[in-house]
């Protein structure tokens, strides 16, 4: 074989061999793009997704905001509900000024009707936790508060003798301190 077919045949090879690695050059550049391709179209579906995952946590969110405020504006709506019907007993004994009955008769009647919505009134305020404090128990300065110490030889130092005002308290916690008369 002469060199100069030699020198084609070599020069022909590498042209083959350049041509399949350009072609397979661009069949993984071709690759890379159509993964590239993949790539953009799935973290474009993320962040769509994403977005709108972010858009519901934010309704809901905004939703139990408005909830929570919601609650706090009709917290007291059972309450209001279980004291109308101490209004109307008391709409009552004001109506009974109008009717015709012996004096006697009519301020026995006012004064059983007004014990009995006292009671009613409450047995509403222990329903949602509100009690008046004990007459019966020891002096406690987180509950009552001494406006006055006399002598009493029926009571010992430091106890109760009588009650100005009663107090109340909302479960635990003090509403009012009672007002009381203790023992020297």
């Amino acid at each position: 074989m002469s060199e100069e077919k030699k020198n084609e045949e070599t020069q022909s090879i590498e042209e083959e061999l350049e041509e399949q690695l350009e072609a397979h050059e661009e069949s993984e550049v071709e690759e890379v793009e159509d993964e590239l391709e993949r790539l953009k179209k799935e973290v474009e579906a993320l962040q769509d997704k994403y977005a709108r995952v972010h858009a519901d946590f934010d309704n809901i969110k905004k939703r139990l905001e408005r909830e929570k405020y919601q609650a706090l504006d009709y917290a007291n709506e059972k309450f209001a509900k279980d004291i109308i019907p101490v209004l109307d007993a008391l709409d009552g004994a004001i109506k009974a000024k109008d009717m015709e009955a012996d004096p006697q008769t009519l301020l026995d009647k006012v004064s059983e009707g007004v014990e009995l919505t006292m009671k009613q009134f409450l047995n509403v305020l222990e329903k949602h936790g509100v009690t008046a404090v004990s007459e019966d128990e020891p002096f406690d300065p987180n509950v009552h508060h001494a406006v006055q110490q006399v002598d009493s030889p029926d009571h010992e130092s430091g106890q109760i003798v009588s009650t100005f005002q009663k107090g109340y308290k909302y479960k635990e916690r003090t509403l009012r301190d009672a007002m009381v008369v203790i023992a020297n």
